[in-house]
């Protein structure tokens, strides 16, 4: 018996990968669950492996099961094969796609084969040896926090806090307008003041120069030639 080791990274980002140990005598069942386990993924959606090569091509299926769809050659079953059956030669490829819908891709390589006499067999099989990088979230933040964001949503009505700054918003906007009004209301009031005074004192004028004209007329009536 011998002990595998496989690299498994994410097609997007190969500086993010999980190196996984499993026995060869193991099915792909056991690699599947555990790659799901080692990036933090539920077991809810559709799974696959392909067999592959060198540049990543895409060859026969080791599927979870036979879905309905064009096959070019009928898949092989995860729980029916085991791993040792298809390592062709000591660099394997892989490809692992889960939840064809949102198609996560992983690219699987074998980078070392552990004998019988230096595997330790006291280790419960499938193994992850190694985390690099930052796993990519299968249902984004919101999945990150599950159910607890929820209860923090019901806990503080986030949605009625939002609406309540859009109030205290809009009672802002409408002291402002009435403190404009206000100013407006009041120069106004200063402008009529100020038109009244003018008025005024134009009248006042008037009547000085109705007087004067008054006086003048009487003067030279006086001084008849």
């Amino acid at each position: 018996m011998a002990v595998l080791k496989f690299r498994v990274s994410w097609e997007e980002d190969d500086a993010i990968y999980r190196d996984v140990l499993v026995k060869h005598t193991q099915n792909f069942q056991d690699l599947h669950i555990s790659i799901l386990k080692a990036f933090d993924f539920d077991q809810k959606h559709d799974a696959t492996f392909y067999r592959s090569n060198d540049t990543w091509q895409r060859g026969r299926e080791i599927s979870k099961e036979v879905y309905d769809r064009a096959y070019k050659v009928a898949p092989l079953l995860m729980e029916e094969t085991t791993i040792g059956t298809e390592i062709i030669d000591t660099n394997q490829h892989f490809i692992y796609e889960y939840d064809f819908v949102k198609s996560w891709s992983f690219l699987i390589q074998l980078i070392q084969v552990i004998k019988n006499a230096d595997a330790d067999m006291t280790i419960e099989y499938p193994l992850v040896s190694r985390i690099e990088g930052v796993g990519p979230m299968q249902y984004g933040t919101k999945g990150l926090l599950g159910e607890k964001f929820a209860d923090i949503e019901e806990k503080y009505d986030l949605n009625e806090a939002a609406d309540g700054f859009g109030e205290e918003g809009e009672e802002d906007a409408h002291a402002s307008d009435d403190g404009d009004n206000a100013e407006d209301s009041s120069d106004s009031d200063e402008e009529e003041e100020d038109a009244d005074a003018s008025d005024e004192g134009e009248d006042a004028n008037a009547s000085d120069e109705e007087g004067n004209n008054e006086s003048g007329s009487e003067f030279f009536e006086g001084e008849a030639f």
